[in-house]
């Protein structure tokens, strides 16, 4: 499965690699994508995948690059004038939500600052999904986003109040702490290559 998506993603103009885990991840992030990219500036749109492979860590502790980072601290920068610098890097990270088998990517966000990383602004983006992302289509792209990753994304940020935070179910809500406000679909890639998409093997 992870091969065919890889080829499908290929074939719509992305740049994919296949990672065996989230350290090979991370050293497929420093050993090769960094060094071919050379990027003076980096930043990200704030993504779990890319905590656990060690990659946001990493990249604080770079002293040639530099590091624009929107959540300092781990906590996100309210002001959003971090995040406005971050979309003229160099170089945008960012997680996937969902990717189909037929390599589209979705994902769903609250402010838009990583969404709109992704499509345009910074000139080359890297985007980390684990095998647990792919999904058969786009229709289940989005309902995947919206039953179990939006939930738990809001789950996760203990200042925020939202219905699914109890229920663990969206209820399209209403809430000012709203978390899905804005849908973003990479049908293909363009220019080619622009955006590489890493997948992890396993969860």
């Amino acid at each position: 499965m992870i091969e065919r998506v890889a080829d499908a993603l290929r074939k719509n103009g992305f740049d994919p690699y296949i990672a065996d885990g989230k350290d090979a991840a991370r050293d497929l992030f420093f050993g090769t994508l960094l060094p071919s990219i050379a990027p003076a500036s980096v930043s990200y749109g704030d993504s779990e995948t890319l905590r656990s492979c060690g990659i946001i860590e990493g990249l604080r502790s770079r002293s040639d690059i530099e590091f624009i980072d929107p959540f300092p601290g781990d906590v996100f920068d309210e002001s959003l004038e971090t995040s406005r610098r971050g979309l003229l890097a160099d170089l945008f990270l960012a997680g996937a939500n969902a990717v189909t088998e037929d390599g589209k990517i979705v994902n769903l966000d609250m402010v838009g600052n990583r969404v709109t990383g992704i499509a345009f602004g910074p000139r080359r983006v890297a985007l980390f999904a684990g095998e647990g992302k792919i999904v058969s289509d786009r229709e289940a792209a989005m309902e995947r986003v919206k039953r179990e990753i939006a939930p738990a994304n809001a789950r996760r940020n203990a200042d925020l109040r939202t219905p699914c935070q109890k229920t663990g179910t969206c209820s399209d809500c209403s809430s000012p702490d709203r978390i899905c406000n804005v849908w973003s679909i990479l049908e293909k890639c363009w220019p080619r290559d622009r955006i590489a998409v890493v997948l992890i093997r396993g969860e």
